[in-house]
């Protein structure tokens, strides 16, 4: 078995566990190395204490997850088979036994928690996301040069997007051809719907591109990131349309200050929460407190959001091989936004940034 579904083994079976059930996509990616999307249709990794793992998916998937380099069991069903009975066929043939079964609890649906403990109705629950939690948290080099690639490829769509702004372009229209552009350099998929808003709209953290037009004047903020080879990455930059008034500057240069007081913040063993605390003390000095209204980061790897989570109360030490975003922002409903959101690696000495688009204020 790979190091990572070894490493999973041993914890099961240092817990007496009979056998974990993993469902969620991100996870049996990271354990199997095949990503597969089911839609309605159940995808499980079965992980056993002491032998090899079996993967169930639909059929239609079967011959993609042999490709993926999986060289156990694969189990498919197809739209008119029930997979539990398979299921429990196949556990029945390996004699496992109704003990401590793990699962991840945030994940599984009760109707799939009930028919599993259908078959072992006399079984016993274990969580097991937090472990799956603390295996992804440290990157390995082979995800580092992947994370590295997408990373790259953000900033590519940040310059696609940042040349074609001009007044009356619309915010969709913008979108539009980031993802053409990317699309003809390779790119396999986006890591979230691809943000850009304009004006008064870019104070909307989590704000939905629309028909709105760029006027100048404008604050004009870019949210994207690229999926390579299954890693994400997650890039922000905002810039203005031909003309900054004062207070632009002094909004952009506050979360730009912000932004590089958290990165410099970054070393091994520092609380995660003073990370977010630096951005925010910067951001509260210049009288923009009350604008910054989330935390400073998340994680980043197979998921866009994934552990840990970088906010004010989460005292958990940084460590080589973390990898998250660093993104403080100010919104002021009446002017706009300005975030400036980055990819780090912590290192053994300090960190790693691995977008590199430049964040000097850019008037287009």
């Amino acid at each position: 078995m790979n190091q990572r579904l070894d490493a999973f083994s041993s914890w099961l079976q240092h817990h007496d566990d009979s056998f974990a059930f993993i469902t969620s996509s991100a996870n049996v990616f990271y354990l199997s190395g095949f990503f597969c999307d089911p839609h309605e249709r159940l995808l499980a990794l079965l992980v056993f204490p002491d032998s090899e793992p079996a993967l169930v998916c639909p059929q239609m998937e079967v011959p993609r997850a042999r490709r993926s380099g999986f060289g156990y069991t694969v189990i498919g069903y197809d739209d008119s088979t029930d997979p539990w009975e398979e299921i429990g066929r196949h556990l029945e043939a390996r004699g496992a036994k109704p003990g401590l079964i793990a699962i991840e609890k945030n994940h599984l649906s009760f109707a799939r928690f009930e028919r599993l403990s259908a078959l072992f109705p006399n079984a016993k629950w274990h969580d097991a996301e937090e472990k799956l939690r603390q295996l992804r948290l440290i990157k390995d080099e082979q995800e580092m040069k992947v994370l590295r690639q997408a990373a790259k490829l953000a900033d590519k769509a940040i310059e696609i997007g940042v040349s074609a702004i001009r007044p009356g372009v619309t915010e969709l229209e913008l979108v539009a051809l980031i993802e053409y552009e990317l699309k003809k350099l390779g790119v396999e998929g986006m890591s979230f719907p691809t943000t850009v808003l304009t004006g008064a709209k870019s104070a909307d953290p989590h704000g939905v591109p629309g028909t709105a037009a760029v006027a100048p004047g404008d604050f004009v903020l870019f949210d994207l990131g690229v999926i390579v080879d299954g890693y994400c990455s997650d890039i922000t930059r905002t810039v203005v349309c031909q003309t900054a008034s004062d207070e632009q500057r002094l909004i952009y240069d506050t979360v730009r200050r912000a932004q590089q007081a958290a990165i410099d913040a970054c070393r091994p063993q520092t609380a995660m929460g003073e990370i977010d605390r630096a951005a925010r003390n910067v951001i509260e000095q210049a009288g923009y407190g009350d604008y910054f209204t989330h935390r400073v980061g998340h994680g980043l790897g197979i998921e866009i959001h994934e552990y840990p989570s970088l906010h004010g109360a989460n005292n958990e030490p940084l460590a080589p091989g973390m990898v998250f975003t660093i993104e403080p922002g100010i919104y002021v409903p009446s002017i706009g936004g300005v975030r400036i959101e980055d990819d780090v690696a912590v290192t053994d000495h300090g960190v790693e940034v691995l977008t590199s688009f430049s964040k000097e204020l850019i008037i287009v």
